[in-house]
């Protein structure tokens, strides 16, 4: 049956019978990746979230199918689709472990994002090298936000205790103490070629924060010979890039200012 997608009537009749179909293809055939497309359904077109997140859930403890462990991990750590949940950071962050060991780059990269950074719940136990690990196997597979991360991680370095950095009183300066810092007192040591090995990858990826920084990198000479032409050239794709989400925003909100489906 041909569907005129412009008819209200149509479209409903359309969605009702895609859902049918996802439940079929789930249930009754067992597919993971149709069980997942109708948790997709339930939280984008029905917008029950319970029902969605159960799916999700499901798909991941009973089929190991990757994305659906990461769609798990991002409603349980918001605390979506239950009623009342402030979220379960420490539940999360489990399902983005699996995910990313079933190799979806986007549960590494949060899985990698919970265990490196300072300001993660405190149920969550900061372990900078296997974060390093989860990060740099998201980049790996191509995830530029992955990539990025570890670019800046690797321009600054990370400090096993930055709090450390406070001590003596407060009357050193950020420099003088970053000088008496050792190797040693650095998980992730300062390292600008690597950084940049990392930024230009992302920006090859299209992330556009790494586009400008590796314009930066270009124009100072870090971690590469000083270019003034790549300089240009990386700033130009940058404030492109820019323009583009841009549009995209205004697009965004001209189709949720008037109902559309976006």
């Amino acid at each position: 049956m041909a569907y005129d997608l412009k008819k209200e009537s149509d479209v409903k009749e359309y969605v009702e019978k895609l859902g049918v179909e996802y439940r079929f293809g789930c249930y009754s055939e067992k597919k993971p990746e149709v069980c997942h497309l109708l948790g997709d359904y339930l939280e984008g077109i029905k917008k029950d979230f319970e029902k969605a997140s159960k799916v999700y859930k499901s798909t991941c403890d009973d089929y190991g199918y990757a994305k659906s462990c990461y769609k798990y991990g991002n409603y349980s750590f918001l605390g979506k689709g239950k009623s009342g949940s402030k979220g379960e950071p420490r539940v999360a962050y489990q399902y983005y472990e699996k995910g990313c060991n079933l190799n979806d780059s986007d549960a590494c990269l949060h899985s990698g994002l919970l265990l490196v950074s300072r300001s993660m719940p405190k149920e969550i136990d900061r372990n900078v090298p296997k974060g390093l690990q989860f990060l740099t196997k998201s980049c790996d597979m191509n995830n530029a936000t992955a990539c990025f991360y570890l670019s800046g991680m690797h321009i600054s370095g990370v400090q096993k205790k930055p709090e450390d950095m406070a001590n003596g009183g407060g009357s050193a300066s950020a420099s003088t103490q970053s000088k008496s810092l050792k190797d040693a007192d650095y998980i992730v040591l300062k390292d600008m070629k690597k950084a940049f090995q990392f930024a230009h990858k992302a920006c090859e990826l299209r992330n556009m924060y790494a586009c400008a920084n590796l314009s930066q990198m270009y124009a100072r000479g870090d971690g590469i010979e000083k270019n003034e032409k790549e300089a240009e050239k990386y700033k130009k794709l940058a404030l492109e890039m820019q323009e583009e989400v841009k549009k995209q925003q205004e697009t965004l909100s001209f189709q949720q200012g008037v109902g559309m489906p976006n």
